[in-house]
């Protein structure tokens, strides 16, 4: 498969079913064999609405799916190296760069796309370049994407099932892991112009920097020991700022409302778990505020969702394992006048898989919580 052509087999004529059949809608997933691809797969393998049709991964051939991942034996899936010709949706799970030159030709045959990676995140072109290093190859598809975050874009994500319906693409930039939990923490705050000046203090599990061995991932690196890395610009900053100068816009009708939100402060670490991400957001808020103003925002914001917990400690990471789950924790600091928003939540399921299935549950007109009612895991 060559770098700039979708993995696509059969005709136009065979390709499609109905997406309303009986046993559910076919889907697709490229990119099966990693991290994210496996829950995928958990996940989607036990949705009440979807049929799993075809798993993909580069120079596959009918390779049984338990070579890849073991714990996915009982699927019966395999893996080959093409999209089949009959799925109505697919999920990508690659690295920057790779789905943006796949999906034009998917799109042009109605197939709806959810991107777990960076390539239809971004709304603005030159961004690519300037955080991940490549060319877009195609900078008209940004402004119709819709950034897969169904609790800032439900609506947005919810019209993408008619317009795809008339004949309009239906593509989603499903959210990185850090800039989910981080945004959920701030948003609250975004919408009323109150981030000043914004420090984010990130910790990932080991599984967010994905499968591929490299000498800095090993054990015998990781264990007893945490590690800052993307300093100076860690990719994610750019989907933070886009969507908090969104949101001042939306909530007090400025992109500038937020001075904090326009060079944010984010440094992640690497700590020696294999799930979850904690982001501690630090603000000096625009104006003072206090305790019962902060949990008036936020239970307005979260009361209805079904994903978002507003909890009164801070929250541990392996309170959400294995779950879709995101738990919230805002403080005003009397002594210093800041204000911490913590969020936490499973890198591999809110932060990627789960969410991305959120988001198509939207574009399909399924009940939102449908195959992610899993309950977190513990201990």
């Amino acid at each position: 498969m060559s770098a700039g052509q979708a993995p696509v087999a059969g005709s136009e004529a065979d390709r499609r079913q109905d997406d309303s059949t009986a046993s559910g809608i076919p889907v697709s997933i490229v990119g099966a064999t990693g991290y994210v691809g496996a829950e995928l797969v958990r996940l989607l393998a036990r949705h009440p609405a979807v049929r799993i049709v075809g798993l993909v991964a580069r120079g596959r051939d009918e390779e049984p799916i338990e070579l890849s991942h073991a714990h996915l034996a009982p699927t019966g899936l395999t893996v080959d190296a093409d999209v089949p010709p009959e799925a109505a949706a697919v999920f990508f799970a690659l690295p920057h760069g790779a789905a943006a030159a796949m999906v034009p030709e998917l799109i042009e045959r109605g197939v709806a796309i959810v991107d777990l990676g960076p390539d239809f995140r971004l709304h603005d072109p030159a961004d690519y370049p300037r955080w991940y290093g490549f060319e877009h190859p195609r900078p008209d598809l940004l402004a119709r994407a819709v950034y897969g975050l169904p609790e800032l874009h439900r609506a947005e994500l919810a019209a993408l099932g008619p317009a795809r319906a008339g004949g309009d693409p239906a593509i989603v930039g499903a959210p990185g892991c850090y800039p989910t939990a981080t945004l959920l923490a701030l948003a609250p705050l975004a919408r009323a112009g109150l981030i000043g000046d914004l420090v984010v203090d990130a910790k990932s599990g080991v599984s967010g920097a994905g499968r591929e061995p490299r000498p800095e991932l090993h054990y015998g690196e990781v264990n007893e020991s945490v590690r800052a890395y993307g300093v100076g610009g860690h990719r994610h900053v750019a989907e933070i700022e886009q969507e908090l100068a969104r949101l001042g816009a939306l909530g007090v009708g400025s992109a500038d409302a937020n001075p904090g939100a326009a060079g944010v402060d984010f440094l992640p670490h690497l700590v020696p778990m294999t799930r979850g991400i904690l982001a501690a957001c630090h603000v000096r808020p625009t104006r003072p505020v206090t305790q019962s103003e902060l949990d008036g925002l936020y239970a307005a914001a979260y009361a209805d969702e079904p994903f978002v917990d507003v909890v009164a400690e801070p929250p541990a990471t392996k309170q959400v394992l294995g779950s879709n789950h995101v738990r919230i924790h805002v403080r005003a600091d009397e002594r210093t006048g800041r204000v911490l928003a913590i969020g936490v939540e499973d890198n591999l399921v809110k932060g990627a898989a789960g969410q991305a299935i959120q988001a198509f549950n939207l574009v399909f007109g399924l009940p939102e919580t449908a195959g992610l009612e899993q309950l977190p895991l513990a201990p």
